[in-house]
């Protein structure tokens, strides 16, 4: 299961270009524009990671930050802020925030960002194994018997999220919202390829991928 991330933030733009970016890479959103809706959104969501400004129209991010470290919540907290002196930095991280990235940002570095904190936290682990297969998502390489598959960045993604939920049945509306986002929902045929070619990639792997019913599949030894 991808990431859940709870993004607050009042400007719309830096809203859909994080989005549509954070979307593509497979990651699960929920949406606030204020204070009062992420402390709401928190509660029902659940969420993996917080993106949090700092500068909103009902208050201070950092006041957020404070409240969830008292309750004891270790769900860790990226600030994005356009508050970018040094000074507004350590206030971030002595807020109890784990990262800090002034406005304005490049995606990558976002991105990366996002990474190393899940990770951190251990829900990205850096190696995922099941018999014969290694992927090891850091470098992004696969194995099978210690030899290189070659798969491309998007055979991965699928491929580890199938190894993550072995013998469970996944319709297709999941993987395209894990591997693709959301957007991708309802064009089969991008997923009917890459399950073709992750099939003949994985072989001799001792694993297959079966079809269940219509649009399901299911990742499991034989």
């Amino acid at each position: 299961m991808s990431a859940k991330i709870l993004m607050v933030e009042d400007n719309p733009k830096i809203m859909k270009l994080n989005r549509e970016i954070l979307s593509m890479k497979g990651y699960r959103l929920a949406e606030a524009e204020t204070l009062e809706e992420g402390r709401k959104l928190f509660e029902q969501e659940k969420p993996d990671l917080i993106i949090l400004d700092i500068m909103l129209p009902d208050g201070d991010g950092l006041a957020l930050c404070e409240e969830l470290r008292r309750s004891n919540s270790r769900v860790p907290i990226l600030f994005l802020s356009g508050k970018n002196q040094d000074a507004d930095v350590v206030a971030g991280f002595d807020a109890g925030g784990d990262d800090y990235l002034p406005k304005p940002y490049s995606i990558d570095v976002l991105l990366r960002r996002v990474e190393s904190i899940l990770r951190r936290s251990g829900f990205i682990p850096e190696t995922i194994t099941k018999g014969a297969i290694t992927v090891r998502i850091t470098s992004g390489k696969t194995f099978v018997d210690g030899i290189n598959i070659q798969l491309s960045s998007t055979e991965q993604k699928l491929l580890c999220v199938f190894m993550q939920e072995e013998n469970k049945t996944l319709e297709a509306e999941q993987l395209y919202d894990s591997v693709w986002g959301s957007e991708m929902i309802g064009d089969s045929n991008a997923l009917r390829t890459a399950v073709s070619k992750l099939r003949g990639k994985l072989k001799n792997s001792g694993y297959t991928i079966t079809n269940i019913r219509a649009d399901g599949y299911c990742f499991e030894r034989g």
